[in-house]
């Protein structure tokens, strides 16, 4: 049993850098936990070499370029690099959002194209705090691959190990793994807008999206009504490492999300509010994913829209 909620433990959510990098057979000056923390997948058993897959995932919203530049620059060794626009995300009209799922069976032939295999075991990373991998942790669970996890802390506790980079691309021989969708929480836009009168609907924006102050991105500014605001990067410590079980727990309990009913998560377009899925996930909390996000929202005409600090 979960031990925070009581409830049957889900799968684990993150690895340590100590983790993987025991798996690539590398050491660091910090070894692995014997008893690893909740949301943390052990050490042991390593997988084989041949069934270990890294995916890059470095991208931003605001960001000049893909991220791919980056990547070339420098990534964790065997790291295949993932576009977050073309394989992360479909191409719908506006009322879908910015970044859509993809289409199940186009997201298929990405899993497969990234060298996937069934039984593979995976680690996405970013630069960014975990906020863009966690799309591809989702996307990747949502279609059915469990033994995924993001890498705690990124790159950047990748870097503080004093754990060396690669140059360059890797091409991946092309994966045969089988895909199953949907496999995670989805609402769309009916069930965003009922569920905070039936559960917990939180934003994962910054709070001065939230509140209407800004929106560099959408139409229109301001959060959906009665959702209740909790940014993705108050998830992280200021390393970027996602805060221990217990505090995420006590931080959405604050906010409503212990009790019983449905917990849903939106964000700008749909990305770093898997991260906040995520967060719940290692605080013992299943929570639903609204893929449209404040993109979708704000592009269909007649959706109210709250603004300041309340619900």
């Amino acid at each position: 049993m979960d031990r925070l909620t009581g409830e049957a433990p889900r799968p684990p959510v993150l690895v340590d850098v100590a983790v993987l990098a025991a798996w690539q057979g590398r050491r660091t000056a910090a070894p692995p936990a014997a008893a690893p923390a909740p949301g943390f997948v052990a050490a042991d058993p390593a997988p084989a070499a041949d069934t270990l897959k890294v995916l890059d995932v470095r991208w931003t919203a605001l960001g000049a370029g893909t991220g791919h530049e980056e990547y070339l620059r420098g990534h964790i060794p065997g790291a295949v690099y993932v576009s977050m626009n073309s394989q992360l995300a479909g191409h719908d009209g506006p009322r879908e959002g910015r970044h859509p799922l993809p289409d199940p069976a186009r997201f298929g032939d990405t899993v497969r194209m990234l060298g996937l295999n069934d039984g593979d075991t995976v680690v996405v990373y970013d630069d960014a705090h975990g906020t863009s991998a966690a799309r591809a942790w989702w996307l990747l669970r949502h279609a059915g691959i469990t033994s995924v996890y993001l890498l705690d802390g990124g790159l950047s506790a990748w870097r503080a190990a004093n754990l060396p980079l690669q140059a360059g691309d890797v091409i991946p021989r092309p994966g045969t793994a089988r895909t199953s969708w949907g496999q995670m929480p989805v609402l769309d836009l009916e069930g965003a807008a009922a569920l905070p009168g039936q559960g917990v609907l939180l934003d994962a924006r910054a709070a001065e999206r939230y509140r209407g102050e800004t929106e560099p991105l959408d139409p229109r500014a301001g959060h959906i009504p009665g959702a209740i605001n909790a940014p993705t990067l108050d998830n992280v410590d200021h390393t970027g490492r996602f805060r221990p079980a217990e505090e995420l727990h006590e931080r959405f309990r604050q906010l409503g999300a212990h009790r019983a009913g449905t917990v849903g998560a939106y964000c700008g377009s749909g990305v770093s509010a898997a991260h906040e899925i995520a967060a719940l996930q290692v605080a013992g909390i299943p929570a639903a994913l609204f893929p449209g996000s404040w993109s979708a929202w704000s592009n269909t005409p007649g959706r109210p829209v709250a603004t300041g600090d309340r619900p």
